[in-house]
């Protein structure tokens, strides 16, 4: 039975997905005869910055469109959203019984009841002119831990007081408190530039294409999210002539590097704050009078301020200030000078708590110095109705980011493969692809893992943390049983990653099965020469895959078939296409397949295409390539 309507079918809305400003967009919805429907309208009412002040709806009336059978009838319209914004829309019935209304069901489709605040659809619309850099799609991001990926082991200069430097590469991180109670992230195993130049090699045998760095800059903290001064790399690291080598290295071997941008805080040890006494100053901790006292906010000058998440140690920047601004986004700023330096964009921390002016401004600095440039932020939500402080964002419209990591893909997949729910991972698969403008989904962060969750191996195979604390975490490693399955699950992970919308990102180390829960536990070093071979070689196989597959640069997403625990789906690109089957359950799985598949060959895992079916054994998967000849 066709349902009322389906957002996601193009005999109901076409086209579909999101849609740039002046494009006209088709309606249809289906209802039962025996309602009597006397007129039907579409609701449209326009998202508002303040969610509490969205705009009045406007209704229009559908044109009764024909007959489907003898029991069901078409009503329709088009619809042209003139502006960029988000737009919800429901449909309204005059009926013989009353108002009616179509309400969404999580799927996409639609149910007769409710009433007219019930779930509605949204409609994405951005600007015709937003562009996102051509040099992302198809490509492979690596994400890493500069401290901890590999080391010269050169000597440094000019190395600040207050580090521990350790001897013991691969050892468990610091994290009990000292004696004063403090967990200082301190300790430094001694990654650098020079030690992450020396395994390009490595990293472009996976086909990585974009390297992306946690931060660079001095800070003194290991994990250098309390930058102590943008003008300048950190001296463990190396200096500002490594990082140079590194862009360009990288360059010779087809490998962008994509900086991280910390621009809601800075360090209280920092130039610009000086709380510590480090530098000479005078920083705004020290006196009004600092050229940096207006970039934070005092309650009462000096001990309170506001801090990010209320940790003194990371006072909170105001992003507006103007000389905050001329520092970050002037012709001679940070954000501009270090893609002078080669870097190819931004990775922008917290990216939810930068207010909507810095961010427009950003862009078009950004912009201005590389228009290839890539601009990508951190949130964790869907990023096309993220609201934040009581505040819409609107960083996919067009005029703020190009992108953001893709933390609900990787929910989607972790959830999938441990639950075996394969109709739900669907439906929140197609919730992105639905809502966010198709510049933004060919270049998605697809990611399974990063600094700041469990290791996407721990996380399918290992006990849940469930809230247990850092004592806990410290004592756990996989069983030998785990960990063999938590090997079987990483690959159907990185198949799923790999070949959705998007451009996958491996954390440092999944590829070679590290283990670990929260930070610090996630934060280990690199192992060099423990890799497990096996993993290892399955994702450079991936690689080589999305090298050679056109239909996974942006390619359409085409859900075929969910049962249980197994799924199958289809990217096409004209006359590419790829074919992906996954069946987390624990008995084989069996999917009947479109002609073009018949007779095709998998090419990456143990399932097989025999005849017209897909063949998925228990915990497996397959992928398979269809590339058709080009007519003469």
């Amino acid at each position: 039975m066709l349902p009322p309507f389906d957002s996601r079918n193009s005999r109901y809305r076409s086209p579909f997905g999101a849609q740039p400003a002046g494009q006209a967009v088709f309606f249809r919805i289906c209802l039962p005869r025996d309602l009597r429907c006397t007129g039907a309208r579409l609701c449209v009412q326009k998202a508002a910055d303040d969610p509490a002040t969205d705009e009045t709806p406007v209704r229009s009336s559908m044109f009764w469109a024909g007959m489907e059978g003898d029991w069901r009838e078409w009503w329709d319209i088009h619809y042209t959203p003139d502006t960029p914004g988000l737009y919800w829309y429901w449909f309204e019935l005059d009926t013989a019984e009353g108002l009616r209304f179509l309400s969404r069901l999580p799927d996409g489709t639609a149910a007769l009841g409710g009433d007219g605040e019930a779930p509605r659809w949204q409609l994405t619309c951005y600007d015709p002119a937003f562009r996102t850099p051509e040099w992302l799609p198809g490509g492979i991001f690596y994400q890493v831990f500069p401290d901890r990926f590999a080391s010269s082991r050169l000597p440094k200069e000019g190395v600040p007081a207050g580090r521990v430097l350790r001897d013991d590469w691969g050892g468990q991180p610091v994290w009990r408190p000292d004696e004063q109670g403090v967990v200082r992230n301190n300790d430094y195993f001694g990654g650098d530039l020079k030690g992450l130049e020396s395994r390009l090699d490595r990293l472009a045998e996976l086909g990585v294409t974009c390297l992306y760095l946690n931060p660079v800059f001095e800070a003194h903290s290991n994990h250098r999210y309390d930058t102590a001064d943008y003008s300048r790399i950190d001296p463990l690291l190396g200096t500002e002539e490594d990082f140079r080598s590194l862009v360009a290295a990288a360059a010779q071997v087809g490998i962008r590097v994509l900086l991280d941008g910390v621009f809601s805080h800075t360090g209280a040890d920092s130039v610009y704050f000086n709380k510590e006494g480090r530098y000479p100053g005078p920083g705004a901790y020290q006196t009004p009078d600092s050229p940096y006292f207006s970039w934070y906010h005092f309650d009462q000058w000096p001990e309170q301020y506001d801090a990010w998440w209320g940790f003194d140690t990371l006072p909170e920047v105001n992003e507006n200030d103007g000389g905050f601004r001329r520092y970050i986004l002037g012709n001679d700023g940070i954000a501009r000078l270090r893609l002078r330096q080669g870097a190819a964009g931004w990775r922008l921390d917290v990216a939810d708590e930068l207010p909507d002016e810095f961010l427009d401004d950003l862009r078009r600095a950004v912009k201005a110095e590389k228009p290839d440039a890539l601009l990508l932020g951190e949130v964790w939500e869907d990023a096309s109705n993220k609201i934040s402080y009581g505040h819409r964002r609107r960083y996919l419209l067009g005029r703020q980011l190009d992108s953001v990591m893709n933390y609900p893909f990787r929910g989607a997949v972790l959830d999938f493969l441990c639950d075996g729910k394969a109709a739900d991972f669907f439906t929140r698969i197609m919730d992105v692809v639905e809502n966010y403008p198709p510049m933004v989904l060919r270049g998605l962060m697809n990611l399974i893992g990063t600094h700041d969750t469990e290791r996407a191996i721990t996380a399918l195979a290992g006990e849940p943390a469930e809230g247990r604390g850092r004592d806990w975490q410290a004592a756990q490693v996989l069983t030998p049983a785990q960990r063999e399955r938590g090997l079987r699950l990483m690959r159907l992970a990185s198949a799923l990653q790999y070949t959705l919308p998007g451009v996958p990102c491996v954390y440092y180390g999944d590829e070679a099965g590290m283990e670990g829960y929260r930070d610090p536990f996630n934060r280990g070093c690199y192992p060099w020469g423990r890799e497990d071979a096996g993993l290892l070689h399955w994702y450079r196989r991936l690689g080589q895959l999305r090298r050679n597959c056109p239909a996974l640069r942006e390619g359409g997403f085409h859900p075929l078939a969910a049962a249980d625990g197994a799924l199958c789906y289809e990217r096409i690109d004209g006359g590419a296409r790829l074919l992906c089957g996954v069946n987390a359950g624990t008995a084989e799985a069996a999917f009947p397949l479109p002609e073009e598949w018949h007779g095709g060959t998998a090419s990456l895992g143990g399932g097989r295409i025999d005849g017209g079916t897909l063949i998925l054994p228990p915990e497996d998967c397959a992928l398979a390539v269809l590339v058709e000849e080009s007519a003469p």
